[in-house]
């Protein structure tokens, strides 16, 4: 080990874990927790800490059950005051939409300060970003290979169904994204709608249809299976999914897990994190993307 080695082994250095959040605690503790444990796994030398972008969430949580949780700007000031030279973020955030923008806003923020306030501040990208092309990993075949060990055997009249979170963030378009990745990597019977966006559940419904499916698996494709999955996904209300596929005339079966509790994707998170921690900046040192 060489002197700089060693000299950067003696500052304190944290990695910030931010995710959406949940106000569900056993599905905080399946999902957030046990990718949160994964990370203070593979990384000892590191204090690894938490914060969540919902100010919802986060009011629920100290209201109902007297748990503070920090905002990423609160939880940032407290790495600063707490004297950490080097900070990483990792966000648990499914696409790079508005939520992973909030927190990237602030690191750019961080990292332009005038008077530097962490001597390093990095963020990793969240579960999708890259699309495999410039030498860069293709993120979305990566993570469809990790949701197939949760995939359960299927027949030739059966599909998948992905819900994911959708918005009117550009970052939206991740999900036709995730579509065709599918599609490529030989699923030909998973498709993907999105709760707030596009693809349209009636899309994916004419497509069932069209393919003759008969039985569906629900799934979230979401960190959490939280207030989506309960009440959008496989609520008993005409609106949600599970109702609209009963009405559509198919056998529906949902598979009520969070991508959280999936340790492939959980590893996926690490390796981000590991990419953020390795980057080498083209120019100068210092800061990384």
């Amino acid at each position: 080990m060489n002197q700089v080695e060693q000299c950067a082994d003696n500052k304190k250095k944290a990695i910030l874990v931010v995710s959406f959040g949940t106000s569900y605690r056993e599905t905080l503790k399946l999902n957030i927790e046990s990718t949160e444990n994964r990370i203070r796994d593979a990384f000892p030398d590191y204090e690894v800490r938490r914060a969540f972008t919902s100010r919802t969430v986060i009011k629920r949580l100290a209201e109902r059950d007297g748990i503070q949780i920090d905002t990423e700007k609160q939880a940032l000031d407290r790495l600063q005051a707490d004297g950490f030279q080097e900070v990483y973020i990792q966000p648990l955030h499914v696409v790079p939409g508005e939520e992973y923008e909030k927190v990237k806003v602030l690191v750019t923020h961080y990292t332009h300060a005038k008077l530097t306030v962490f001597e390093k501040i990095r963020i990793g990208r969240p579960l999708v970003f890259y699309m495999g092309q410039e030498g860069k990993p293709d993120d979305y075949l990566i993570a469809i290979d990790a949701i197939k060990q949760q995939l359960p055997e299927s027949g030739a009249d059966s599909a998948f169904v992905f819900m994911g979170h959708g918005g009117l963030h550009p970052a939206n378009a991740a999900y036709a994204v995730l579509q065709l990745k599918l599609e490529e990597a030989g699923l030909d019977n998973a498709f993907v709608y999105t709760v707030e966006g596009f693809p349209e559940l009636s899309h994916v419904i004419e497509k069932l249809k069209k393919n003759q499916v008969r039985r569906v698996t629900l799934m979230p494709f979401l960190l959490v299976a939280g207030d989506h999955a309960t009440n959008d996904m496989a609520g008993d209300d005409k609106d949600s999914a599970k109702s609209q596929l009963l009405e559509a005339g198919l056998t529906v079966d949902v598979y009520f897990h969070g991508l959280g509790e999936n340790t492939a994707i959980q590893d996926i998170y690490v390796q981000h994190l590991k990419d953020a921690i390795n980057y080498q900046p083209s120019g100068h040192k210092g800061h990384g993307h």
